[in-house]
């Protein structure tokens, strides 16, 4: 048996996706069941399919340091500007010091899509100057760009377990302000769309070239997206918080590249984890964010998986058809919608959904619902079996 967690306050938090910027610009697409995914091919692709795209980054991010900048950076940069994020980071930094701050984000392409402009714009061979830049080919860059871009000197941590990154940075930060590492952390997630993300998962045969159905029987495959969303996290707020983590669960069933143990058991162990650590039981979950991709075989086993473990009367639904499935973004997006549910009673319903599959039917919102709850659980499950569930909650309760 896991011991239970103390909970960990979560003071301030922010939003970019496919919908908008800000916290703000979710919480209007949820209520009015806009979706923020857009048809027509990525530039430079033929691959016909919908995609949740962020607009305005070109022109919106003027000032980021050139040695950081790609699309991936720009993006970060651009979410850390909204929901006064910044402030509370600064708050945080002038309580505790930046060097008892720290960062920790997720990301699974990081900067591709720069590395796909340099090599598309060799000359002679080489690349170009602007294109030389030894701070951002590699899977850090989003790490050590936020922790600049945020005063902090403390430690920075990446971490890339594909679709269940920035769910992870959660449980990381609960383990360094429990062991004292720091006193705040910065956890968040930021991937931006490219070619060779597209073509990738164009090439598995997940891509749908119709708005994504996540658990209806005619579903065809994903959406692909990009987001980058903040949280900042606290061991001691100065007073009760208001909404906290209060358990997480990893694993990893490691059963096959690209696909989830047929039964679910990785997904089960970490649901099980978080529960644990939070002192809870499955009936006590408010509300689920599944990770509900709308692939054949993902969704088949989730809800599986879910209608073995909680009862009928606990709803669920997947919010992917608002962003597209976000890869190393999709934790820290579907946490911040799991942790507004808790602030606003709102239970966004699956977009969609015309024929649910039988076996989650009973308990999938079809419709956006209207429910105090207590406690939500966002659940987010990687390629290798890299799994990991959170359940957020009123922490002072």
């Amino acid at each position: 048996m896991l011991t239970p967690m103390r909970p960990v306050a979560v003071v301030a938090a922010t939003l970019t996706c496919a919908v908008g910027r800000g916290i703000g610009a979710m919480r209007d697409a949820l209520a009015a069941r806009r979706s923020g995914l857009t048809p027509g091919p990525w530039p430079g692709s033929d691959i016909d399919t919908w995609l949740g795209r962020v607009t305005g980054l070109e022109s919106a991010v003027a000032s980021i340091n050139p040695a950081f900048d790609c699309r991936n950076n720009r993006l970060a940069m651009y979410a850390l500007g909204a929901d006064d994020f910044r402030a509370s980071v600064d708050a945080a930094v002038g309580r505790f010091g930046a060097a008892r701050c720290a960062v920790i984000a997720g990301t699974s392409t990081s900067s591709i899509g720069r590395t796909e402009a340099a090599y598309a714009n060799l000359k002679d061979g080489e690349f170009a100057p602007r294109y030389r830049q030894p701070q951002v080919p590699h899977p850090h860059s989003a790490s050590a760009f936020v922790a600049g871009e945020l005063g902090i000197t403390g430690p920075a941590m990446t971490i890339s377990t594909a679709c269940s990154s920035s769910a992870k940075v959660f449980a990381a930060a609960a383990r360094w302000l429990a062991c004292d590492v720091a006193d705040a952390v910065v956890v968040g997630g930021v991937d931006s769309l490219c070619l060779s993300v597209i073509h990738g998962f164009h090439s598995l045969q997940l891509v749908s070239r119709q708005p994504c159905r996540p658990f209806d029987r005619q579903r065809d495959g994903i959406n692909l997206g990009e987001a980058a969303g903040f949280a900042l996290l606290v061991r001691d707020p100065g007073e009760p918080p208001h909404i906290g983590l209060l358990g997480y669960g990893e694993s990893c069933d490691a059963y096959h590249m690209s696909s989830a143990h047929p039964d679910g058991l990785g997904a089960e162990l970490a649901m099980r984890a978080a529960l644990e650590r939070s002192g809870l039981s499955f009936a006590d979950i408010g509300y689920v964010n599944m990770h509900g991709t709308g692939t054949r075989a993902n969704d088949d086993i989730e809800a599986r998986v879910c209608a073995r473990l909680f009862p009928e009367s606990v709803p669920v639904s997947s919010t992917k058809g608002w962003t597209g499935h976000t890869l190393g973004a999709a934790g820290i997006t579907e946490a911040i919608i799991s942790m507004d549910a808790l602030a606003t009673g709102l239970l966004p319903g699956n977009l969609n959904v015309e024929a649910p599959e039988p076996v989650i039917a009973s308990r999938l919102l079809r419709d956006n619902r209207e429910a105090r709850i207590a406690t939500a659980m966002s659940n987010s499950f990687g390629f290798g079996g890299n799994n990991c569930s959170l359940i957020f909650g009123i922490a002072d309760a």
